[in-house]
């Protein structure tokens, strides 16, 4: 089935990783992407071109989550506050 845009909270005794899975994913990517660009030039192909390129879009995408990331968190704690009060 689809996402549904609804967040889950995680199950009791479970909390939230200090940072998102796919941000790490896309920063691996991003380094070694960056890596290839290097040998790609060194190797005196201009193939790094495409390796560079690769490297902005993960970049992006890393800085995506995170800052989603810390969005949710934000507003699951704003949730809890007012959750709180009431």
């Amino acid at each position: 089935m689809g996402d549904t845009g609804r967040a889950v909270p995680p199950p009791p005794g479970q909390e939230m990783s200090p940072m998102p899975r796919l941000a790490v994913y896309a920063l691996v990517v991003c380094a070694l992407s960056v890596a290839a660009a290097v040998v790609s030039f060194v190797a005196g192909n201009l193939l790094g071109i495409v390796w560079i390129l690769l490297a902005g879009v993960s970049s992006n995408m890393a800085w995506f989550y995170l800052r989603r990331a810390k969005a949710e968190k934000a507003g699951q704690s704003g949730r809890e506050a007012s959750a709180a009060k009431a």
